[in-house]
């Protein structure tokens, strides 16, 4: 399709508020339309103007090379996932809370930028010291905590790939995807809630381990307190690990084609398939959506 055609959803569209469109970054379907006419019409120019929304290290000198059925975005350019996310917004809004967090039993914490962005370091260094690396491949498979995110940050930090395992999966399902990618670190902890009741993620992760010979490490969280089953050398505490490591690690310098995070499909047709994102298109496009289609705000919540 090369033009918008909002008629084409034969629904009665319901306009917003006055006072809200006056103030979105998208007043009308007008300027919509408009915006997607630019982005069809010349994509390449569209989305290299987009580029400007991240920091670089080293601008981009094209913004894509296209030789079927191989795409580069914003080739030559150079910078970090982690320091876009955390650091980039230290200086004016450091003492902003940039992580909410709340659990199922009520308990909440609050991560400012400065703390969310110490955080990631102590556990950047902490892979570092466990021997990972630049193009290394860690599956995070925990429950949904502060530790998640702070994990995948990390990981970008230091270039490595993350790969984020649903803490619903069983233990043949999380082995499948640590053997397809040869990750050599897995993050989990030793159980999660749901509805009330406890996930035993540490006795799945120990199962799971039994068939995959390229974890070297396992950093288990302490969620739950329940009683788990330990391997000396291979299992380490995450809160031991953090009070071991300084809070400052300087992001690395990554092509904008280097490999972000491997997010596997569920398979329910067969063996699942592991879905690549690079570092610098898949920033840009989320930066854009953020602020082009939910119009956030520095003083806004996203849940």
């Amino acid at each position: 399709m090369s033009e918008f055609d909002p008629t084409i959803l034969n629904e009665a569209a319901i306009p917003p508020p006055e006072e809200f469109s006056a103030r979105a970054r998208v007043r009308s379907m007008e300027e919509y339309a408009e915006i997607h006419r630019r982005a069809i019409g010349n994509p390449e120019e569209y989305w290299g103007e987009q580029g400007k929304l991240v920091e670089w290290i080293t601008p981009p000198t094209k913004t894509l090379e296209w030789k079927l059925p191989h795409a580069q975005w914003y080739a030559g350019g150079t910078l970090n996932v982690s320091y876009n996310c955390v650091d980039r917004h230290i200086e004016k809004q450091g003492n902003k809370p940039a992580l909410l967090w709340e659990a199922e039993d009520g308990q909440a914490l609050e991560f400012t930028y400065c703390e969310l962005r110490d955080l990631v370091c102590r556990f950047a260094n902490a892979m570092k010291d466990l021997g990972v690396k630049k193009g290394d491949v860690v599956a995070i498979y925990m429950p949904m905590i502060p530790e998640l995110p702070i994990a995948m940050l990390a990981c970008a930090r230091i270039g490595a790939v993350h790969s984020v395992v649903f803490g619903g999966f069983s233990a043949p399902a999380l082995a499948d995807r640590i053997h397809d990618a040869k990750c050599k670190l897995l993050i989990t902890a030793d159980g999660g809630y749901r509805r009330g009741r406890v996930i035993l993620l540490k006795e799945s992760a120990d199962e799971a381990l039994k068939s995959c010979p390229t974890v070297e490490h396992m950093v288990v969280v302490r969620r739950t307190g329940e009683p788990v089953a330990w391997q000396p050398g291979r299992d380490l505490w995450w809160h031991e690990l953090l009070d071991q490591f300084p809070e400052t690690c300087e992001p690395e310098v990554l092509d904008a084609e280097h490999p972000l995070f491997i997010l596997y499909t569920s398979g329910t047709t067969g063996k699942p398939k592991g879905v690549l994102h690079t570092s610098a298109g898949y920033l840009v496009q989320c930066t854009w959506s953020m602020q082009q289609v939910f119009d956030l705000r520095d003083d806004d919540i996203f849940w």
